[in-house]
């Protein structure tokens, strides 16, 4: 059976570390132990961290997601494609879109896939064009994330397409933000994080590409103010504390430094 580091995961699914050791401590995946008890993940566990954080994003109640996800390992077909499956809250429902099937969770029911509108002659029922469009943007992430290093360019237009068809898609802003930094683009790379903070509101990866952007920027208020903003969001962001840490030290607030740098031992302790 094929496993995946974590970095194999960062890359698949768009996660940081520190988010992918939140969701393994939350208990909603429970990866096997490799050389040097590094965390070896199933293709399943990352269909399972795909679905925590979507349900996350959309301010699903922890005790549901966890239900939710419990009952989603033991229906998920083994030879089900990662690209193709979307985990979304429909209410107080927790919905599986598997290409053109829709389920629920908890229960394993199919729904039907469907839309009422109103038409000239009545009400008309169509199909839910948006979840498709969710879905194709999906594919040209997981597509964009495989093209990364080797091809650069490709996975760059990858992105966009998928932030194209769905704008609030943070996973691709974060990562078209970050290979427009590296590549010395940093006007773009601002606009991007710009306009996905915009359609998406306080995400913490987002945040955190920010503020390292306004870092290398010089734009040392406006970064310490998106890391700050990226720790409200999820204070247990190692990286995000580390990062700050080192701006107060430099600025030369030492207890500030102090305590988010302790912080950031915590959690690598913790994650370890």
């Amino acid at each position: 059976m094929t496993q995946y580091g974590v970095g194999d995961v960062e890359r698949a699914l768009g996660l940081s570390r520190t988010v992918i050791r939140t969701l393994v401590r939350a208990g909603f995946v429970t990866p096997a132990r490799g050389p040097r008890n590094a965390y070896r993940f199933s293709f399943r566990d990352l269909i399972v961290l795909k679905a925590a954080r979507e349900l996350s994003l959309a301010n699903v109640p922890a005790r549901r997601i966890t239900q939710a996800l419990r009952q989603l390992r033991r229906q998920l077909p083994a030879d089900v494609p990662l690209s193709g499956l979307r985990i979304q809250a429909d209410g107080d429902r927790v919905v599986v879109k598997d290409g053109a099937r829709r389920w629920r969770a908890d229960s394993g029911q199919y729904l039907l896939d469907l839309d009422v509108q109103p038409h000239e002659e009545g009400m008309a029922i169509v199909p839910h064009r948006q979840a498709a469009r969710h879905v194709a943007a999906d594919r040209y992430f997981d597509e964009a994330c495989r093209l990364e290093e080797t091809h650069p360019e490709a996975a760059r237009k990858a992105y966009r397409q998928a932030l194209a068809l769905q704008p609030n898609h943070a996973s691709a802003a974060a990562n078209l933000g970050r290979l427009l930094h590296i590549e010395g683009r940093l006007q773009e790379a601002e606009h991007v994080y710009r306009t996905a903070i915009a359609c998406c509101g306080n995400d913490a990866l987002l945040l955190f590409n920010f503020a390292v952007l306004l870092e290398e920027m010089d734009r040392i208020g406006e970064a310490r103010r998106a890391y700050e903003a990226a720790l409200e969001v999820a204070p247990d962001f190692a990286d995000g504390h580390y990062n700050l840490g080192l701006l107060y030290e430099a600025q030369g607030e030492r207890q500030k430094a102090l305590r988010h740098l302790k912080r950031y031992r915590q959690l690598l302790r913790q994650g370890s």
